[in-house]
């Protein structure tokens, strides 16, 4: 029993999940490989003394046994087929693996007017035994490939430095492996996309020319507004099918005859080439993102005076995270072979998650230490038991169902009301969860090492900030190195400093400052509704989000962590308070942009609140959230105590 405890342990610790966690940004890994670093030990002392043995958590210990049984029970109830709604959504199930139970996601593969989302998890689900003998066949012929393609490096003459030996190797197995990716994923990309693949092609090599050609003060802007157009277009066109562009060239009196042009029945027979998976418009935009990432890499390698990882004096075989990402590349890595190896990665193409290509040169280079056999099957066994627990949520809750085929919800009463909206982002936080870490899996078993996506589980965040930086983890950080410090962050770093006669007052300069940061996210979250799908339904959620940040600052500024020091049992009752409304404002924003859209959720918020029945019931769920948001600060109290501090 104890080596099986110790074996969970390890399982789900933050270490396996990403060493990125566990380690500073700052900290190389093999620096801290055997102890703890400084800064840990700085963590560890300042960490409050343990409280799950305490009278307090024994009451939130019986409160969790009771409440979280009964919201399971709650939600399959209403997902029996004796419930009286069940017919009402019987038309969206279809019959599943487990014995006597129906799953959702086999028939919204065929439906086109579902969510994106949606979709892309039927399609990935569908698809599954196919990714994974891919995952498999990958990376052995990487092995084949890398057998008959040593790598071949002269050692070094005496008197020669010893890194100009290592930098030979590196450059060589940089070399190996993206001639390798680049013929990869040309025959991958024909499989997946077929003739698209040219149009593919044809965007890159604009962008790779606007990065190339242009004089450089040019490269962002342009960058940015051509990659928001080919944003745009993709949607807008539907992938350009070849007949529209074909019609262009026929004049309308041919078109309206009886008989189909040429030209056009000739792009028609080409189009019906479109791979398996025809629609390549659909996940394009995480190429988009690399795209940006090759562009603004290579732009501000032109301004980098401190040159290479060797005049820094740092070892470019064990370089930091934060390294990695912000110390450019060699001049001559930022070619033609590179960019499109980089931006068309296989194991990362479909969704991430997203590396940038200052990183994934270094790797290339120079395997992350954190890549151990251990570690990546560890990372392995945890995909595995995510799915088991997908599979078994979909076979026995409805939740989305019911969700899409209700108009009356005046048939649930208020708690089978808030568990369905409850289980619902749980299913869509898995959803998006299982695809990011199957693609992660398969990048860390062919030797590269992305940032993990999904840090906590849904039920594990109590605040809004935290929430956003977590969720989908790589793109949030892409998001801010590649906008959100453009834009200045919180704070506008290339204004003139005032003179002292007209500097504001630190309150004030602080209001400035978070007034700056709130304004500068709701651009950000505006590009990333956008990025996510062309509606309205995301463009509000984005907008929600920001607006939901502010009740978070202000109560910040208000309840400042210093002024209570002398009372800290307070204080984390006043935070608790504060994150229950935290979590009420996420469950609502999230329904609205990826689950219910704004007419759901008023429906379902109306179906809770329209009794006394409903009003006792919501003071009752927010006292289990009160006991939730206690038992998630004594969790990160914990990881403190472990040397460990996140910012979610």
């Amino acid at each position: 029993m104890t080596s099986l405890l110790q074996f969970l342990r390890r399982l789900y610790s933050l270490d396996t999940l990403d060493t990125r966690l566990t380690v500073s940004s700052s900290t190389p890994v093999k620096a801290v490989s055997d102890s703890k670093d400084g800064r840990a030990q700085e963590i560890a002392a300042g960490a409050q003394p343990s409280k799950w043995n305490t009278p307090e958590f024994y009451v939130y210990y019986l409160v969790f046994l009771t409440v979280v049984p009964m919201m399971f029970k709650t939600v399959i109830d209403v997902s029996q087929e004796s419930h009286p709604t069940y017919s009402t959504y019987a038309r969206l199930l279809s019959p599943g693996w487990i014995p006597g139970r129906k799953v959702i996601f086999g028939v919204l593969s065929l439906r086109r007017d579902q969510d994106n989302s949606d979709l892309q998890y039927a399609s990935f689900r569908d698809n599954m035994p196919y990714l994974l003998i891919l995952l498999a066949v990958q990376p052995i012929l990487r092995r084949i490939y890398n057998r008959f393609n040593s790598i071949e490096t002269h050692k070094s003459q005496e008197g020669q430095k010893q890194f100009a030996h290592i930098a030979a190797a590196a450059d060589a197995r940089l070399k190996q492996r993206t001639v390798f990716d680049f013929g990869f994923a040309i025959l991958f990309l024909i499989g997946l996309h077929g003739i698209s693949v040219f149009k593919i092609f044809f965007i890159l090599y604009i962008n790779y020319k606007i990065a190339k050609d242009l004089p450089r003060s040019y490269i962002p802007a342009a960058t940015w507004i051509f990659n928001l157009v080919v944003l745009f277009a993709n949607e807008l066109c539907d992938g350009y099918p070849l007949a529209n562009i074909a019609k262009l060239f026929v004049s309308p009196e041919v078109l309206a005859g009886d008989k189909t042009p040429t030209l056009v029945e000739w792009a028609e027979f080409l189009d019906g080439f479109g791979g398996l998976m025809a629609r390549w418009q659909i996940l394009f935009k995480f190429t988009i993102l690399r795209l940006i990432s090759f562009n603004m890499d290579y732009y501000w390698s032109l301004d980098y005076r401190s040159g290479s990882p060797i005049e820094k004096q740092l070892d470019p075989a064990s370089l930091s995270e934060r390294d990695r990402v912000s110390v450019p590349a060699d001049p001559s890595a930022y070619n033609a072979l590179n960019y499109t190896a980089y931006v068309l990665y296989s194991p990362l193409y479909l969704s991430g998650p997203i590396v940038t290509f200052n990183d994934y040169v270094s790797q290339q280079r120079y395997p992350s230490p954190a890549l151990t056999r251990a570690r990546i099957v560890l990372y392995g066994i945890r995909f595995s038991l995510i799915v088991l627990c997908m599979e078994l949520v979909l076979h026995f809750i409805y939740a989305v169902a019911i969700s899409k085929s209700t108009t009356d919800w005046s048939t649930y009463t208020a708690g089978q009301l808030s568990m369905l909206g409850y289980f619902n982002l749980h299913i869509i936080w898995l959803k998006l969860l299982i695809p990011w870490r199957f693609f992660r899996l398969w990048a860390l078993i062919d030797g590269i090492d992305p940032p993990e996506n999904m840090v906590r589980c849904m039920s594990n965040n109590y605040s809004v900030l935290a929430f956003w930086r977590s969720w989908h983890r790589s793109y949030n950080r892409w998001v801010v190195r590649y906008l959100y410090i453009p834009l200045g962050g919180t704070g506008n770093p290339r204004t003139t400093k005032p003179s002292p006669a007209t500097q504001p007052s630190p309150t004030a300069k602080s209001l400035l400052s978070r007034a700056r940061g709130v304004i500068n996210q709701l651009v950000v979250f505006t590009f990333v509704a956008v990025w996510h799908d062309i509606n309205l339904r995301l463009l509000m959620w984005g907008w929600l989000i920001t607006f939901f940040v502010l009740p978070e600052i202000i109560g910040s500024l208000l309840f400042p962590a210093s002024k209570w020091r002398s009372r800290p049992t307070t204080y984390r009752v006043i935070c608790g308070i504060g994150a229950v409304r935290n979590i009420l404002l996420l469950m609502i924003g999230n329904l609205v942009g990826f689950a219910l859209g704004l007419d759901g959720v008023k429906g379902l918020v109306a179906g809770i609140f329209d009794s006394w029945v409903g009003l006792v019931f919501s003071l009752g769920a927010c006292a289990a959230l009160f006991v939730g948001v206690q038992v998630m600060f004594e969790t990160r109290e914990s990881e403190k105590r472990m040397g460990i501090k996140l910012n979610y």
